[in-house]
């Protein structure tokens, strides 16, 4: 694991430098009065020789001015699934700009995220979505301090054009770059929103492929508490919606919601996910395939009357809902609302879990985080607010639109990193088109809690990458 650790380090292409930059986070975040930050680049000693030769043609950077960090100005770019998303933030908070490509009509057609559509509509977009969000802040890109970009986890065909772009950017402009952890960035957006959340906190992630439980320690320094052994909470919706024949066009997420509130939760008996596994990981394969085979029988188990309830549904649930019937509509209702009640009652009690466990490492957490694009719905809002009150915690969710994928979220955390000195140097701006990017489709957070580790889990366990806090760790240690 050191030597394997240590290769990585050394492909970093200077992800995380020895931090130059003598503030700690508190002097950087918690100071009332701004405290100036000297950017001076200070590369690693490992070199390997591929990176080496990349970045000789690159003049070396002096940045001697003073920057306050309330000055900085970071550019976010944002593309590692389907929306094309940038932002322009300050390091005082303030949101200068905020714009979204939404894939909408390739979610529509294909029922969900086709990598290689995806792709392509980030290619075809991403110079626009970065120009209007410089051009809605008012700005150029010589008015940046730096760039920051999703580098991972994701799909690897879609964070390769953001990638492309930013170092395309930086390097033209010589500027610093800073690789951004996906779903760190959907933790640490709250810090922007709660601007007294401090560490440590829990978090809960979940999104269409991720769901993840963390205790946040410090910036950079997670323990991951569970994770999901198959299929996340959003592609569990996704299908649901999908087999239900919901619009697709907006996700099936919120189609879902909506339609999950005109029927009747109690209907229809789907088991909860792994009640026996007192772990805090999660699983929605299960869910999903009680769901498909309730649509697809014309008869299912009536819970509260214990009848036979004869479903008078169209032999294809696909069919879209519109062309529905009232009882066929009802029907899809019931179904629709008997998933979403257990598969938060599964949230729950992971959550429930969790939070006992993160009280034995962290006595003092006052909250949990919940984000990520399920967490803009407003029933799971409603039941883990709940949970939060039963532990007397406090529940902390971004508003939606920066709860699902934006590059206001991945500048932010640009800035938390710039401010303790993780940042790369500008790219060459002649960069050769074949060059090797640093992608991480498969990038842990935080490193496993040894209760967490669970006898259920089909979790494939290879690792391109070692997790985000293993790396800063080592980053440490070298000091």
């Amino acid at each position: 694991m050191l030597s394997s650790l240590s290769s990585t380090i050394s492909r970093l292409n200077l992800f995380y430098p020895k931090p130059s930059i003598p503030y700690s986070l508190s002097s950087c975040l918690k100071t009332l009065k701004p405290q100036p930050i000297i950017p001076r680049w200070s590369p690693l000693h490992s070199l390997s020789t591929h990176s080496t030769s990349r970045l000789s043609t690159s003049p070396k950077p002096q940045f001697e001015t003073l920057v306050s960090k309330n000055d900085l100005v970071v550019l976010g770019i944002e593309t590692s699934c389907d929306d094309t998303a940038a932002a322009v933030v300050k390091g005082n908070g303030e949101i200068l700009s905020q714009v979204v490509s939404s894939q909408a009509d390739l979610l529509a057609k294909y029922g969900g995220v086709a990598p290689k559509m995806a792709e392509e509509a980030h290619s075809q977009v991403i110079d626009q979505v970065v120009q209007e969000a410089l051009d809605k802040a008012n700005l150029t890109a010589t008015n940046l301090s730096a760039v920051a970009v999703t580098i991972g986890p994701g799909l690897s065909l879609c964070l390769r054009v953001g990638v492309r772009k930013a170092r395309k950017l930086a390097g033209s402009f010589n500027l610093p770059i800073i690789g951004i952890h996906h779903m760190e960035a959907h933790a640490l957006v709250a810090r922007l929103i709660e601007r007294e959340l401090q560490f440590p906190f829990m978090a809960l992630l979940i999104s269409g492929g991720h769901n993840l439980l963390i205790l946040a320690h410090d910036l950079g320094l997670y323990i991951q508490l569970g994770t999901t052994i198959d299929d996340a909470i959003g592609e569990a919706y996704d299908k649901t919606a999908k087999w239900l024949g919901l619009d697709m066009s907006r996700s099936g997420g919120p189609a879902l919601e909506e339609l999950a509130r005109e029927g009747d939760a109690e209907s229809i008996k789907f088991s909860i996910p792994m009640k026996q596994h007192k772990d805090c990981n999660f699983s929605y394969a299960g869910l999903k395939t009680q769901v498909r085979l309730a649509i697809e029988s014309k008869n299912m188990y009536v819970e509260n009357t214990k009848l036979l309830l004869t479903l008078i549904m169209c032999s294809n649930a696909e069919i879209p809902i519109s062309s529905a019937s009232s009882q066929d509509r009802r029907s899809r209702a019931d179904i629709a609302a008997s998933f979403q009640r257990v598969a938060v009652l599964h949230l729950e009690e992971r959550c429930d879990r969790a939070i006992e466990w993160a009280r034995k490492i962290e006595p003092s957490i006052k909250h949990l985080v919940v984000s990520g694009g399920v967490a803009s719905n407003q029933y799971v809002r409603a039941r883990l607010d709940h949970v939060v009150k039963k532990n007397s915690l406090q529940l902390v969710c971004p508003p939606p639109k920066l709860c699902t994928d934006n590059g206001v979220m991945v500048a932010w955390t640009g800035i938390e990193h710039f401010c303790m000195g993780r940042f790369d140097p500008p790219p060459p701006a002649d960069e050769h088109e074949d060059y090797m990017y640093d992608l991480r489709p498969r990038w842990p957070l935080g490193e496993e809690y040894a209760e967490g580790r669970s006898e259920a889990r089909s979790l494939r366990t290879a690792r391109i990458h070692p997790s985000l806090t293993s790396i800063i760790q080592a980053s440490l240690q070298q000091q």
